[in-house]
């Protein structure tokens, strides 16, 4: 496993910002493994992420924000430094539909997805045998209009137990309250239809479906396709779009402001 430092900054847009980061990374015997940025000219803010081999770094890393602030507060940067060799804590929420589970469970499994799966929560039972395949423990919590609150105090307590950095609904066919969702500003990662064959994946806001969107790609059809066609199509594009999106928010490469993002 790899194991590098990442810096990820928004700010408004100046000059010297590059100059000053790579000068700071530079000065302290940092190595520059990777430099993306994006300037957005709506709104005047300047993303940048910066992943830097730590290996030689003459600052421990637990004090860089001791050293940094100078430059940081010289540029009214937001920041924070991220590693590589951390593996993030993610939940995840399932209904009856498997194919985004086992599609990440797998990726899990691989090594493509470096994280830790320590709970899969589900309204109903039916893919608990999936999570046993797997060896990941599965808590059912039903759902109905009329237990609503209690249900997701019971997911809260579930959270609160087992500590996950981040979330992901993968087909989890209910609706959480605004309370809930602003709990966990973006650390809840959804899917989403679009008008085309395809699916969106964003962080899930109060306002449904409407949340930053992380990755999002669409598939050809023809007059050929049938209905069962078409709900294949989209499953398996849903599968792929979702483990992207999951993918690129463990590996710290998305940036959110407003509600766009930067994905790097």
């Amino acid at each position: 496993m790899k194991n590098s430092a990442i810096l990820l900054i928004s700010c408004p847009d100046r000059k010297g910002e590059v100059a000053a980061i790579a000068d700071f990374v530079y000065r302290h015997n940092g190595n520059i493994l990777h430099a993306d940025e994006h300037g957005d000219e709506e709104s005047g803010l300047f993303l940048m992420r910066v992943e830097f081999d730590p290996k030689d770094f003459d600052i421990p890393l637990e004090d860089f924000g001791k050293y940094f602030s100078p430059v940081a507060e010289a540029f009214a940067m937001t920041w924070r430094l991220a590693h590589s060799s951390h593996r993030p804590r993610m939940i995840i929420f399932v209904s009856k539909f498997d194919h985004c589970l086992v599609d990440l469970l797998y990726r899990h499994q691989s090594g493509e997805l470096a994280c830790e799966i320590p709970l899969i929560i589900s309204n109903h039972p039916d893919n608990q045998a999936a999570a046993d395949f797997y060896k990941i423990a599965y808590a059912v919590v039903p759902f109905t209009k009329e237990n609503k609150q209690a249900a997701e105090k019971q997911i809260h307590s579930l959270i609160d137990e087992h500590k996950p950095d981040f979330m992901v609904l993968a087909r989890y066919m209910q609706i959480l309250s605004n309370e809930f969702v602003n709990r966990y500003p973006q650390r809840i990662i959804n899917m989403r239809g679009v008008k085309l064959i395809g699916a969106t994946s964003h962080y899930v806001t109060e306002i449904l479906d409407d949340g930053p969107i992380i990755e999002q790609d669409v598939v050809r059809v023809s007059h050929r396709d049938t209905v069962e066609d078409l709900v294949r199509k989209g499953r398996d594009l849903e599968k792929v779009v979702l483990s992207r999106a999951v993918r690129s928010h463990v590996e710290n490469r998305v940036l959110v402001y407003g509600n766009k993002t930067v994905v790097f």
